[in-house]
């Protein structure tokens, strides 16, 4: 817990809740704005694949810039960018802000690969080799972000329409100048002291087979495939059955709620007990609540299901994402740009064929086809193994 209290995991963290709090609106803008326009739910699939798209695969791009110019800039133009951007979405008509609201998705592209690599090493260098446990807190902070985001911006849709919003994004200006300013004064003090630490305790590098790499790349696919398709069409599938923008954001809510203490628990619980067998049981027994889900239609027990399947599910994030810096080569960020582009691009492709699906078939096959999805995605974890080989050099913090 002493990491929370980091001053410069702290302004990072909190950089991470403003950007995905903004984030967060997309399911239930697109939603909103598709009801306005009358778009399929391929449609409605197609724009969240151009918005996860832009975001993912920029993403590398931005690690490699943050690995060798420093974080500082990348992390403090994220948020400005996506609080702007937002805002002028919220102004526009019809197909303009969806347009603003896919340029918007570059600041989340920016902010989010420079962060987790400086979480990730303040972890295993500043708090005794907890790499996995500091990721999960940094992820604890979007993941909070999708749940209360939805939360908040169902109601002020409801309530304003949306210029409503614009009370969620003026907050980016004062986030932004706090990351910029933690980051400018406190880099030369923890520098030195990642330093003074990595030389004794530098942490370990895995083997890198090809088996390894598409087992884990196969994993991340099928994980982030659920998340996608649950966070971008639950809001759909209860609007669909009467639900108002309440009850749908709310539960939306739930869901990345569920997600967010997933997080902070898979990622301490792989510290103790290893990333493999941990993924592989919360992948397993994420399929069931996501079987119920399929088989419910409209309870109130879905304020009980959904945030159980987020939890499972969401709590393999932070571990795949660590296993993928101490895998890859060529800079912490960069990995993580890499991974997560990767992710988030892998399961936007997904959400598009369950948009298509969903058409076809009706949402309680899709989310079947997700419990399946998930016990997939357990079986290819289980053949991830851990062999470190070397260890890698530390890096400083920009």
């Amino acid at each position: 817990m002493s990491l929370l209290f980091d001053s410069v995991f702290s302004s990072i963290a909190l950089g991470h809740l403003l950007v995905d709090i903004l984030g967060a609106q997309r399911s239930i803008l697109f939603t909103y704005i598709g009801d306005q326009l009358g778009l399929s739910n391929t449609a409605l699939g197609a724009v969240t694949l151009a918005y996860v798209w832009t975001a993912s695969l920029t993403q590398p791009l931005f690690g490699w810039l943050s690995d060798h110019h420093g974080a500082r800039w990348l992390a403090t133009g994220g948020v400005l960018w996506m609080g702007t951007l937002f805002s002028l979405a919220l102004v526009l008509p019809g197909y303009y802000a969806l347009a603003a609201l896919i340029l918007a998705s570059l600041g989340s592209a920016a902010f989010h690969p420079a962060g987790v690599a400086e979480a990730a090493r303040l972890g295993e260098t500043l708090f005794a080799g907890h790499a996995t446990t500091a990721a999960s807190y940094f992820f604890l902070f979007g993941q909070t972000a999708y749940a209360i985001g939805p939360m908040l911006g169902g109601p002020l849709l409801d309530r304003f329409g949306m210029p409503g919003l614009l009370l969620l994004s003026v907050a980016a200006l004062p986030v932004g100048i706090n990351t910029s300013f933690r980051l400018r004064f406190l880099v030369t003090k923890v520098k030195q002291t990642v330093k003074s630490k990595a030389a004794k305790t530098a942490p370990s590098r895995l083997t890198a087979s090809k088996a390894f790499l598409i087992a884990l790349a196969s994993a991340t696919a099928l994980q982030a495939w659920v998340q996608q398709t649950m966070n971008t069409f639950i809001p759909k599938y209860l609007s669909d059955l009467g639900q108002t923008a309440t009850i749908y954001g709310v539960i939306t809510g739930l869901y990345m709620g569920g997600a967010a203490l997933g997080n902070v628990l898979g990622g301490t619980l792989a510290d103790k007990f290893g990333k493999r067998r941990v993924a592989m049981t919360a992948l397993a027994l994420a399929s069931i609540p996501l079987y119920i889900v399929s088989r419910l239609g409209w309870s109130p027990w879905l304020y009980l299901i959904v945030p159980l399947a987020g939890a499972l599910n969401g709590s393999v994030h932070p571990i795949l994402v660590v296993l993928a810096q101490q895998t890859i080569r060529g800079g912490r960020a960069l990995a993580s740009g890499l991974v997560l582009g990767f992710k988030f691009a892998a399961g936007a492709l997904g959400m598009l064929v369950s948009g298509l699906l969903a058409d076809v078939w009706g949402f309680p096959h899709v989310f079947l086809m997700t419990a399946g999805l998930a016990l997939t995605a357990a079986l290819v974890t289980g053949t991830l193994k851990e062999t470190p080989v070397e260890a890698i050099p530390a890096q400083p913090i920009m």
